[in-house]
Protein backbone atom coordinates (compact mmCIF):
# COMPACT_ATOMS: atom_id res chain seq x y z
CA UNK A 1 0.00 0.00 0.00
CA UNK A 2 1.34 3.50 -1.05
CA UNK A 3 1.70 5.88 1.57
CA UNK A 4 -1.03 8.53 0.04
CA UNK A 5 -3.61 5.93 0.93
CA UNK A 6 -3.01 5.37 4.61
CA UNK A 7 -2.93 8.98 5.63
CA UNK A 8 -6.33 9.96 3.28
CA UNK A 9 -9.62 10.72 5.80
CA UNK A 10 -13.04 10.74 4.55
CA UNK A 11 -15.47 13.05 6.73
CA UNK A 12 -19.00 14.24 6.20
CA UNK A 13 -18.65 18.10 4.79
CA UNK A 14 -20.22 19.99 7.74
CA UNK A 15 -21.96 23.84 6.76
CA UNK A 16 -19.22 25.97 8.19
CA UNK A 17 -17.21 24.04 5.13
CA UNK A 18 -19.14 25.58 2.53
CA UNK A 19 -16.26 27.85 1.42
CA UNK A 20 -13.93 24.64 1.02
CA UNK A 21 -16.62 22.79 -1.00
CA UNK A 22 -17.05 25.06 -3.66
CA UNK A 23 -13.41 25.86 -3.95
CA UNK A 24 -12.77 22.19 -4.51
CA UNK A 25 -15.99 21.94 -6.67
CA UNK A 26 -14.86 24.32 -8.93
CA UNK A 27 -11.36 23.73 -9.30
CA UNK A 28 -12.17 19.72 -10.00
CA UNK A 29 -14.69 20.97 -12.33
CA UNK A 30 -12.30 23.32 -14.48
CA UNK A 31 -9.26 21.12 -14.30
CA UNK A 32 -11.76 17.69 -15.64
CA UNK A 33 -14.08 19.65 -18.48
CA UNK A 34 -12.64 23.23 -19.31
CA UNK A 35 -10.78 21.47 -22.09
CA UNK A 36 -13.90 20.42 -23.37
CA UNK A 37 -16.32 22.96 -23.16
CA UNK A 38 -16.23 26.79 -24.84
CA UNK A 39 -15.31 29.41 -21.63
CA UNK A 40 -18.75 30.65 -21.62
CA UNK A 41 -20.67 27.75 -21.19
CA UNK A 42 -18.06 26.60 -18.09
CA UNK A 43 -18.94 30.06 -16.80
CA UNK A 44 -22.26 29.87 -17.11
CA UNK A 45 -22.81 26.53 -15.31
CA UNK A 46 -20.12 27.14 -12.37
CA UNK A 47 -21.82 29.93 -11.83
CA UNK A 48 -25.22 28.16 -11.59
CA UNK A 49 -24.27 25.01 -9.96
CA UNK A 50 -21.25 25.73 -7.26
CA UNK A 51 -22.92 29.08 -5.95
CA UNK A 52 -22.92 29.17 -2.61
CA UNK A 53 -26.43 29.61 -2.71
CA UNK A 54 -26.84 26.62 -4.71
CA UNK A 55 -24.14 24.64 -2.73
CA UNK A 56 -25.99 25.32 0.62
CA UNK A 57 -29.29 24.34 -0.35
CA UNK A 58 -27.84 21.05 -2.02
CA UNK A 59 -25.89 20.95 1.60
CA UNK A 60 -29.33 21.10 3.18
CA UNK A 61 -31.18 19.07 1.42
CA UNK A 62 -32.29 15.83 2.76
CA UNK A 63 -31.24 13.04 1.42
CA UNK A 64 -28.20 14.69 0.06
CA UNK A 65 -24.47 14.40 1.62
CA UNK A 66 -21.05 15.61 0.82
CA UNK A 67 -17.74 13.93 1.86
CA UNK A 68 -14.26 15.68 1.92
CA UNK A 69 -11.29 12.91 1.33
CA UNK A 70 -8.26 14.78 2.98
CA UNK A 71 -4.48 14.25 3.27
CA UNK A 72 -3.07 15.55 6.35
CA UNK A 73 -5.80 18.49 6.92
CA UNK A 74 -5.79 19.30 2.80
CA UNK A 75 -9.03 18.89 1.29
CA UNK A 76 -8.00 16.97 -1.73
CA UNK A 77 -11.32 15.42 -3.41
CA UNK A 78 -14.84 15.24 -1.96
CA UNK A 79 -18.00 12.85 -2.86
CA UNK A 80 -21.52 13.76 -3.14
CA UNK A 81 -24.14 11.69 -2.69
CA UNK A 82 -28.11 11.39 -2.41
CA UNK A 83 -30.95 8.86 -1.65
CA UNK A 84 -34.22 9.07 -1.76
CA UNK A 85 -36.07 12.34 -3.10
CA UNK A 86 -32.54 14.05 -3.07
CA UNK A 87 -31.79 11.69 -6.12
CA UNK A 88 -31.69 13.31 -9.58
CA UNK A 89 -33.56 10.98 -11.62
CA UNK A 90 -34.44 7.56 -10.31
CA UNK A 91 -35.84 8.75 -6.98
CA UNK A 92 -35.60 5.03 -6.22
CA UNK A 93 -36.10 4.44 -2.18
CA UNK A 94 -34.03 1.39 -2.72
CA UNK A 95 -30.79 3.04 -4.31
CA UNK A 96 -28.29 5.45 -3.93
CA UNK A 97 -26.88 7.89 -6.56
CA UNK A 98 -23.18 9.04 -6.55
CA UNK A 99 -23.68 12.34 -8.10
CA UNK A 100 -20.30 14.23 -8.32
CA UNK A 101 -17.32 11.97 -7.22
CA UNK A 102 -13.98 14.54 -7.83
CA UNK A 103 -10.14 14.42 -7.13
CA UNK A 104 -7.80 17.43 -7.56
CA UNK A 105 -5.13 16.08 -10.33
CA UNK A 106 -1.97 15.94 -8.59
CA UNK A 107 -4.16 13.09 -6.60
CA UNK A 108 -5.49 11.20 -9.64
CA UNK A 109 -4.40 7.33 -9.75
CA UNK A 110 -3.71 7.54 -6.18
CA UNK A 111 -6.97 5.30 -5.20
CA UNK A 112 -8.58 8.91 -3.81
CA UNK A 113 -11.23 8.32 -6.22
CA UNK A 114 -11.50 4.38 -5.38
CA UNK A 115 -11.66 5.34 -1.30
CA UNK A 116 -14.44 7.90 -1.79
CA UNK A 117 -16.43 5.34 -3.74
CA UNK A 118 -15.65 2.32 -1.46
CA UNK A 119 -17.11 4.64 1.16
CA UNK A 120 -20.27 5.26 -0.81
CA UNK A 121 -20.79 1.88 -1.51
CA UNK A 122 -20.02 1.30 2.04
CA UNK A 123 -22.72 3.56 2.98
CA UNK A 124 -25.19 2.07 0.69
CA UNK A 125 -24.59 -1.24 2.53
CA UNK A 126 -25.08 -0.06 5.76
CA UNK A 127 -28.63 1.22 4.74
CA UNK A 128 -29.55 -1.92 3.19
CA UNK A 129 -29.56 -0.41 -0.22
CA UNK A 130 -30.29 -2.71 -3.62
CA UNK A 131 -28.15 -0.88 -6.02
CA UNK A 132 -26.04 2.41 -6.51
CA UNK A 133 -26.04 4.20 -9.88
CA UNK A 134 -24.66 7.18 -11.63
CA UNK A 135 -24.65 9.57 -14.57
CA UNK A 136 -21.22 10.28 -16.49
CA UNK A 137 -20.69 11.92 -19.50
CA UNK A 138 -20.07 9.81 -22.99
CA UNK A 139 -17.04 11.41 -23.74
CA UNK A 140 -15.04 10.95 -20.33
CA UNK A 141 -13.46 7.61 -20.83
CA UNK A 142 -11.54 8.30 -17.43
CA UNK A 143 -14.87 7.11 -15.29
CA UNK A 144 -16.08 5.45 -17.86
CA UNK A 145 -13.33 2.96 -17.38
CA UNK A 146 -13.30 3.51 -13.58
CA UNK A 147 -16.96 2.91 -13.26
CA UNK A 148 -16.88 -0.30 -15.74
CA UNK A 149 -13.60 -1.55 -13.51
CA UNK A 150 -15.74 -1.39 -10.51
CA UNK A 151 -18.60 -3.75 -11.80
CA UNK A 152 -21.32 -1.35 -13.03
CA UNK A 153 -23.39 -1.44 -16.32
CA UNK A 154 -24.83 1.17 -18.49
CA UNK A 155 -28.80 1.19 -18.37
CA UNK A 156 -30.12 4.20 -19.88
CA UNK A 157 -29.11 7.40 -20.88
CA UNK A 158 -30.22 11.03 -20.15
CA UNK A 159 -29.24 14.37 -21.20
CA UNK A 160 -26.91 17.18 -19.00
CA UNK A 161 -26.64 20.96 -19.89
CA UNK A 162 -23.57 22.18 -19.75
CA UNK A 163 -24.20 26.20 -20.15
CA UNK A 164 -25.91 26.28 -23.54
CA UNK A 165 -24.25 22.42 -24.71
CA UNK A 166 -26.37 19.61 -24.54
CA UNK A 167 -24.37 16.74 -24.00
CA UNK A 168 -25.39 12.78 -23.36
CA UNK A 169 -24.80 11.02 -19.68
CA UNK A 170 -24.40 7.55 -19.60
CA UNK A 171 -26.26 6.16 -16.68
CA UNK A 172 -24.68 3.36 -15.47
CA UNK A 173 -25.52 0.72 -11.96
CA UNK A 174 -24.50 -1.61 -9.53
CA UNK A 175 -26.49 -4.31 -7.81
CA UNK A 176 -25.95 -4.38 -4.20
CA UNK A 177 -27.48 -7.92 -4.33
Amino acid sequence: MNNTMEKISISRVTPDEIMKLQEISIQTFVDTFASYNTEEDMKQYLEKSFSLQQLTKELNTRGAEFYFARLDEQVIGYIKINTGNAQTELQDDHALEIERIYVLQAYHGKQVGQQLYESAIRIARERALEYVWLGVWEKNARALRFYEKNGFLPFDKHIFKLGNDVQTDIMVKKSLK
